[in-house]
C-alpha cells in the first residue's frame, strides 16, 4: 500500500490516544472524559481510512470532513483534561500538535478540492 501521510498521523495519533486513554482510566480513574477522548480521537483514522476507500469524490469529502471534525474534538478533550490537570503539559502538548497538524492537513485538502471547483 502507497505512503498515505494522513493515514500514517492519524492511526499514530489513535495509538497515543489509546495509551493515554488506559493511562487515565487506569492511573486516574478517570472514564467519562477519557472515553470521549477514545472514541474521537480513534475515529479519525477510521474516517481517513474510509475516505481513502469512497467510492466517489463527494463520499471522499464527506468521509474527510467528519475526520476533520473529529480531529477538531479530539483537541477540544485534549485541552479539557490538560486544564484539569489529569493530563500532564508535555502529554497534551505533544497530541494538541499532532491534532493540530491533522486538522491542517485535511484543511489543505479540502481547500484544494474546493479551488479545483469540486466542491463549495
Amino acid at each position: 500500500m502507497a505512503n498515505n501521510i494522513l493515514r500514517d498521523k492519524s492511526y499514530i495519533l489513535a495509538l497515543e490516544i489509546i495509551k493515554t486513554y488506559r493511562n487515565l482510566s487506569i492511573n486516574k480513574k478517570e472514564y467519562v472524559l477519557s472515553k470521549q477522548l477514545l472514541r474521537s480521537g480513534t475515529s479519525i483514522g477510521a474516517n481517513v481510512e474510509e475516505s481513502i476507500g469512497g467510492q466517489s469524490e463527494k463520499d471522499f469529502y464527506s468521509k474527510l470532513s467528519i475526520a476533520y471534525k473529529e480531529a477538531r474534538e479530539t483537541n477540544y478533550w485534549i485541552r479539557l483534561l490538560k486544564d484539569s490537570n489529569l493530563l500532564e503539559k508535555n502529554e497534551s502538548e505533544s497530541l494538541i500538535n499532532s491534532c493540530d497538524e491533522i486538522v491542517r492537513i485535511i484543511g489543505k485538502i479540502q481547500s484544494t478540492l474546493r479551488q479545483k471547483g469540486i466542491f463549495k
